[in-house]
């Protein structure tokens, strides 16, 4: 009896403070997905954001409109980008969990020798390089169809993890409440993407009522899209370090909650 009892205790963790091998693999399994099906996950948003740029420069007609200092169609192009980079790191994330969830391997997932950190940030570490995937596209891209320069690239790299992080870490949560896909949708369609639309992607805060303007200025995703914006045109809404800060905390405190949902087996473990 006392070696059964030996023979079948629990092991120790052997990869040390962090699984770096299980780490990359599940990146690697989420990168892979979303590239297997890239005509969906990235060629699709980069389209639609075309699409937008094109009709709406030919609604408009005039490039001499300036706003922010510049011609409407170099403000409108940053925006657009942003706009996608926001809903598809959320799409990718909460797509994840809910399909494991649904098609019953999310086991897979759960039974893997990882821990809820390694896990939640494997998975929005590939939120993250979807939306870097799509912005070099439609940079790549806009690039021939319009004048369109980087002119900060560090403020173009924090935007970037900050934008991918916090929508990654979103799309987390909501993939963990979502048990069907009508839920999830229903977060995207009445949440995620009114509030990208509506954020400053196509316009001005300045052009709206001062109350409208102080709801704004406390809305994450104005602050995503104008952060974002800045690196590209060298002009602003809002303010850069009250962005890049208050996006920081969101994206922090975004992350523990989908880190202790997860470590409790919200809506994942029986």
């Amino acid at each position: 009896m006392v070696e059964l009892k030996k023979k079948y205790q629990m092991g120790k963790r052997r990869f040390g403070l962090i699984n770096w091998i299980g780490v990359f693999s599940l990146y690697k399994k989420e990168v892979l997905r979303f590239i297997t099906v890239a005509g969906q996950t990235i060629i699709g948003p980069v389209v639609t954001s075309i699409l937008f740029l094109l009709v709406i420069s030919l609604a408009i007609g005039d490039e001499r409109a300036d706003v922010l200092g510049v011609p409407f169609i170099q403000f409108l192009a940053p925006g657009l980008i942003a706009m996608q980079i926001i809903q598809q790191s959320f799409s990718h994330s909460s797509s994840s969990l809910l399909m494991g969830k649904v098609m019953g391997n999310i086991v897979d997932l759960i039974g893997a020798p990882l821990s809820a950190a390694e896990v939640t940030l494997s998975i929005i570490f590939a939120s993250i390089t979807r939306g870097v995937f799509i912005s070099l596209l439609s940079l790549i891209i806009f690039s021939i169809m319009i004048e369109i320069e980087v002119k900060n690239y560090l403020i173009l790299i924090i935007y970037l993890f900050l934008n991918g992080f916090l929508m990654g870490a979103l799309g987390f949560i909501a993939g963990q409440w979502s048990d069907k896909f009508e839920h999830l949708a229903g977060i995207t369609n009445f949440i995620i993407v009114p509030l990208s639309f509506l954020s400053g992607t196509f316009y001005e805060i300045g052009r709206l009522p001062d109350y409208l303007q102080f709801i704004s200025y406390y809305n994450p995703f104005f602050h995503m899209i104008d952060g974002f914006r800045y690196a590209f045109i060298g002009n602003l809404d809002g303010s850069l370090n009250f962005g890049i800060i208050y996006l920081s905390i969101i994206s922090l405190i975004t992350w523990l909650i989908s880190f202790l949902l997860y470590k409790k087996g919200y809506k994942i473990k029986s």
